[in-house]
């Protein structure tokens, strides 16, 4: 995980990245753990969703490499914060209850690596994280305007599958895979999140505070948003798109998995 990535995406980070109420249902849902049990976040970012689970009663190791992102932090008294990486998790053996990586696994430099550190933190899981995969993705509009951006997001994000196969055997650990469709009002702005609110895609903070805008070259971003804003004008955007404006849900590509040992060697 490169923490120079977050020194210059992370800056006002917190006014874009704001932890969504229904995705901490889910991570809580799929932890199932009572509160007051240890959690370890790794590559907790500003901490936006440290900060939910504590404030639901969990106790939060959050594990984060860029000093910039850390320091947006708000203090909470039920969350310790943690100079370090995915690939050497400062925390000792079998320390925590449960592990979540919250749509940070594609800035880890070492997937394999990585996921013997959160063996070795918490042997019998559960492992929960939340990641896109452009594979399983419906159509997005966002393709036709932005193709270099969309094409550099589909090299280096890793694929689902391939993911949980290298977790699932570093642990020995059984895996669940759960569809997580975006709503149209999701508080975490990635960069997806304006599948049907196009006009966010103008807002220059918001691009800073995704990585796939913030990495890609400029001049791909202004062509693009020349070529949308042409197409809203006229209308043509929503001559094609404008139904997804109506829409609840859409099928971006994100997924929750979870990894948790057999029951048998829980016991």
């Amino acid at each position: 995980m490169s923490s120079a990535t977050y020194d210059s995406i992370g800056i006002d980070y917190n006014q874009n990245r704001a932890a969504d109420h229904r995705i901490l249902a889910v991570i809580k849902e799929l932890l199932g753990l009572p509160l007051g049990s240890t959690i370890a976040d790794i590559g907790a970012g500003t901490g936006n969703y440290s900060n939910a689970l504590a404030d639901l009663g969990y106790k939060i190791e959050a594990v984060e490499p860029s000093g910039v992102m850390r320091r947006q932090a708000s203090p909470h008294p039920r969350v310790h914060w943690l100079s370090g990486s995915a690939e050497a998790i400062p925390l000792e053996n079998n320390s925590v209850d449960g592990v979540i990586i919250i749509l940070a696994i594609h800035h880890f430099s070492d997937i394999p690596r990585a996921a013997k550190e959160m063996y070795r933190i918490c042997p019998n899981g559960p492992i929960v994280i939340f990641t896109v995969d452009r594979r399983k993705s419906k159509q997005f509009w966002f393709d036709d305007y932005f193709p270099e951006i969309a094409q550099r997001n589909f090299d280096a994000l890793p694929a689902i599958d391939e993911i949980a196969g290298i977790i699932a055997e570093a642990g020995k650990w059984q895996t669940l895979i759960k569809r997580f469709p975006l709503p149209p009002d999701l508080a975490d702005r990635n960069m997806a999140a304006a599948w049907a609110r196009p006009e966010m895609y103008f807002d220059a903070q918001m691009r800073q505070n995704t990585s796939g805008f913030a990495l890609a070259p400029p001049a791909a971003v202004e062509r693009g948003l020349k070529r949308l804003q042409q197409d809203l004008q006229s209308g043509q955007w929503d001559s094609k798109h404008g139904h997804l404006r109506r829409r609840k849900y859409f099928d971006a590509g994100f997924r929750f998995l979870r990894f948790t040992a057999p029951e048998r060697r829980r016991k």
